[in-house]
């Protein structure tokens, strides 16, 4: 048999080789990724605090697109044979000014040695056809109809999965031929897309015409985790790769990396066959997929979100009051707004991030404390002043709505279209989970019990009895 997380990491792999092919410029992203990571891997000997660089280097997310609830399932299947599970809800469709009319979960493992086996993800939107700010009830049927006339994943990929998930795993022949039908069902399609019925779609939404406007689903990003993306940015430009104009998420800073900073290249025009009205065939270009790659920092509690989030707003207000005054002379980028508020609002420390509950941990006694007679503090915050403690970061495995958003926006044609004036269709993750027909796992959760696991077990085997009765997980 080969098991669940092998298989996860030959698709990963496989998946990485055909989009590199179809999209020469991803490999080039990945070259300039490996060079920036061995560069710091070289000069920090704390680079692997977050992530070994094996782990590092092998690690991607990709990005695909569905358009119905049965589509979603069957990937959500299709998933499930690699050990990954939905994990998160991200409404983007209110997360930007442009008309992005989808709801995303993102697929990945849960269990923290399945992640350091391979954490390969795929942040995966499904389209929301309901919604009469972006489509009228006549729209609506006519998407709804061709969408429910596609296959994206032939039976025999699906009967696959099914087994896959069943027994952990297949033997060598089964799993060549999932592996192989999965790729394809991922691969560009070469079949002409219909010009007027995109066009349709694209003046709603780019988004919307990528998935509901042509027969198939593809890989629409894959993302490599880099250890400075500053300095990949850079050098994707110097090699005359456009980059997008900003990156995506937590401002660079002193202090401690957290949560997740996001950056891609522009879409490319791709050549793409078109069915003309008369039902000729000619030859056009569409832009819609791109490269993207990430930074991935310390998991945030709940309250620690709610600061990030409270930060991101207070920088939206002072962007947006310095354009309001004109050229003042003042700070008017985002780096340069954002990075005084972090360091007047955030901890400087992963000491103070940990003891002031707004990052997640793994904890564990400190190795040769000395003897000294004293008892154990009843606070976290003691435990790790004293030495008792060593903390460990959480990698944050999941994503950020708006950065998500920002990625999608940054590489449109347009902005699209809605109407304002309509309530959109109310979706969270109950209504996800039953359109998928699985559970979709909180990420706090799931960051919430490995940290609690590893602080009993620690507090445990340092006799801290005061500690154990007053801590709870954060």
């Amino acid at each position: 048999m080969i098991p669940t997380w092998r298989l996860r990491a030959a698709f990963a792999r496989r998946l990485s080789a055909m989009y590199g092919a179809e999209v020469p410029a991803y490999t080039t992203l990945l070259e300039v990724t490996g060079e920036v990571n061995d560069e710091v891997a070289r000069r920090d000997p704390d680079a692997g605090r977050l992530g070994g660089i094996e782990r590092v280097t092998a690690e991607r997310h990709g990005a695909i697109r569905v358009g119905t609830p049965r589509e979603l399932r069957q990937a959500a299947q299709v998933f499930a044979a690699l050990g990954m599970r939905p994990v998160g809800f991200y409404d983007l469709r209110d997360a930007t000014t442009s008309a992005v009319p989808v709801v995303s979960t993102a697929f990945r493992p849960v269990e923290p040695e399945e992640l350091d086996r391979n954490p390969f993800r795929v942040f995966t939107s499904m389209l929301t056809t309901a919604d009469r700010r972006f489509f009228d009830a006549g729209l609506q049927a006519r998407l709804e109809t061709f969408l429910d006339r596609r296959t994206l994943f032939p039976p025999e990929l699906l009967t696959l999965a099914e087994r896959a998930e069943r027994e952990h795993g297949l033997a060598p022949e089964p799993a060549e031929r999932f592996l192989t039908l999965a790729v394809a069902a991922f691969e560009l399609s070469p079949e002409p897309v219909d010009r007027a019925w995109y066009r349709e779609l694209a003046r709603i939404s780019a988004v919307a015409a990528d998935i509901g406007g042509v027969t198939s689903t593809h890989v629409n990003h894959l993302t490599p985790r880099v250890l400075d993306i500053d300095a990949l940015y850079r050098r994707m430009a110097d090699r005359g790769i456009t980059m997008i104009d900003e990156i995506q998420g937590p401002p660079r800073w002193d202090g401690p990396d957290v949560l997740l900073r996001q950056t891609s290249f522009r879409a490319l025009d791709e050549p793409r066959a078109f069915r003309e009205p008369d039902g000729s065939v000619t030859t056009g270009a569409l832009r819609v997929r791109f490269g993207e790659v990430e930074a991935r920092g310390i998991a945030l509690s709940r309250t620690g979100r709610a600061r990030y989030d409270a930060l991101v707003t207070e920088t939206d207000r002072r962007l947006a009051a310095a354009a309001d005054e004109g050229d003042g002379g003042g700070p008017t980028t985002r780096q340069d707004v954002a990075r005084p508020l972090w360091e007047a609002g955030f901890p400087r420390s992963e000491q103070r991030l940990a003891a002031e509950g707004l990052g997640y941990f793994t904890y564990a006694p400190t190795a040769g404390r000395p003897r000294d007679g004293q008892h154990p503090p009843a606070d976290l915050a003691g435990l790790l002043e004293h030495g008792w403690l060593t903390a460990r970061p959480i990698v944050y495995e999941d994503f950020l709505p708006r950065s998500a958003a920002g990625i999608f926006t940054s590489n449109l044609t347009g902005q699209g279209t809605r109407d304002t004036a309509r309530t959109g269709t109310p979706y969270d993750e109950h209504r996800l989970a039953e359109a998928l027909g699985r559970p979709v796992h909180d990420p706090f959760q799931i960051y919430a019990a490995q940290q609690d696991a590893s602080l009993r077990r620690a507090l445990e085997a340092l006799g801290a009895d005061d500690a154990l009765r007053k801590l709870s997980p954060t």
